[in-house]
């Protein structure tokens, strides 16, 4: 029988909300337990909830359960806090990879737009007279790094061919003008 999807929102009906926890409290203990033993770390849980006299304990032996959390007290509250966020921290980290993101997509996208200009005007589709001028600069700058790299292949194969492949590789850029 396959799982349905769970909605996550509060269970209005009493009894279901009551069963939910219930099974829900024993999974997440188990899971700790499974971390702790599956991974060779300390771990301890504590939950409150609503259905219990007192809060659900694990590891089940209180001084197993003091070193974790004298361990974790030890801890400067500079380190504890490191990676703890509130929800507008996080948020802003978000957007800010997002930001970070979007810029590499553009820029990979300029390139790639330039890079079909040059194409185009190459088999003749297109006049590189239509440029503006930061348009025009680049086209320059990736025509002069297209240049670079072409010279840095031919030096590589004149050194490992030993015949020489020509003098090209000597050159710095083609014979293009170095304003850039």
């Amino acid at each position: 029988m396959t799982r349905r999807k769970v909605r996550l929102a509060y269970i209005v009906n009493h009894s279901e909300r009551k069963a939910s926890y219930k099974k829900r409290k024993r999974g997440l203990m188990k899971k700790v337990q499974e971390l702790s033993t599956l991974c060779g770390i300390d771990a301890a849980a504590v939950l409150y909830g609503p259905y219990d006299e007192r809060p659900e304990v694990w590891p089940e032996d209180p001084t197993a359960l003091n070193q974790v959390l004298a361990r974790f007290k030890a801890v400067p509250a500079s380190e504890k806090g490191k990676w703890m966020v509130d929800q507008e921290t996080f948020t802003r980290q978000r957007i800010e990879k997002t930001k970070e993101q979007v810029k590499k997509i553009l820029r990979d996208s300029r390139e790639k737009e330039i890079h079909l200009f040059i194409d185009q005007c190459l088999s003749g589709e297109n006049n590189p007279e239509s440029l503006q001028s930061q348009d025009a600069n680049d086209v320059s700058f990736a025509i002069k790094r297209n240049v670079m790299e072409i010279t840095r292949r031919l030096a590589l194969l004149k050194n490992q061919d030993g015949d020489g492949v020509g003098g090209a590789a000597a050159d710095d850029g083609g014979g293009l003008p170095q304003g850039h």
